[in-house]
């Protein structure tokens, strides 16, 4: 990555090309249908928010959430590029999000089991009573 500081903001059509290589880029799309750009684009197209960095016109990093706007947000996808993780990205993705649903709203996430401690980092609480179903696809 360049030394050009990252930009943020609300994108309410990322396309869907980015968004499958930021998920590559980042690790997590291992966990993600990379291989099918209908579903990624559904995925997209359905979130309520989706908060993006760029540095340089180059998408780093991206925040896709779905939400009611007045007592839960479920932050779906956290994505950074593995050569900019480290520099306060997730972290400020995530601050934006919160800002975008402000202070009566809940912040919720699963996390993958590599990412825990930058969870702690930043101090969200870990949620021992959560329950889910599995999707089967």
């Amino acid at each position: 990555m360049t030394g050009s500081s990252p930009t943020y903001d609300v994108e309410t059509s990322l396309p869907v090309e980015e968004f499958r290589q930021v998920l590559i880029a980042s690790g997590l799309g291992v966990r993600r249908p990379v291989d099918d750009l209908l579903r990624l684009g559904e995925m997209v197209k359905n979130a309520n928010i989706v908060v993006t960095a760029r540095i340089d016109g180059t998408l780093v990093g991206v925040a896709r959430a779905l939400t009611d706007f007045n007592f839960c947000c479920y932050l779906s996808d956290l994505a950074v590029s593995k050569d900019a993780q480290g520099n306060g990205i997730g972290a400020r993705l995530i601050e934006e999000t919160r800002k975008l649903v402000g202070p009566k709203v809940s912040v919720i996430l699963s996390s993958v089991p590599e990412s825990v401690g930058f969870y702690e980092s930043i101090d969200m609480s870990p949620l021992p009573d959560c329950f889910w179903y599995r999707r089967e696809l």
